[in-house]
């Protein structure tokens, strides 16, 4: 009976410690994936070329969309390059519409 019992709660730990690690790590994605948008964010913003755009930032997991309208081409592809200069970044899904 001592034995059960020993073996019971050593499985409830390693539930325990294994939940703990899982909720860990998402919260670290959701940490770094916002961090990387205001980044973003605040880099569009001080540049005096597209700070007049609305830009759109979404970030999962490291990649970037970029959502919105703007004036040329050279705009969506200064957005681009913004974007992959964060740290951080994995990939770029550039969605910028030119009107």
């Amino acid at each position: 009976m001592k034995k059960r019992n020993i073996v019971i709660h050593f499985l409830v730990l390693l539930m325990l410690i294994a939940t703990y690690a899982a909720c860990t790590s998402t919260r670290g994605e959701y940490v770094d994936d916002s961090v990387i948008t205001n980044k973003v964010k605040a880099l569009l913003a001080e540049d005096d070329f597209l700070k007049s755009f609305q830009i759109s930032v979404e970030t999962y997991q490291g990649t970037v969309q970029l959502s919105g309208f703007v004036n040329s081409q050279q705009a969506v592809d200064k957005a681009g390059q913004i974007a992959r200069s964060v740290k951080g970044v994995t990939s770029v899904k550039n969605n910028l519409i030119v009107k």
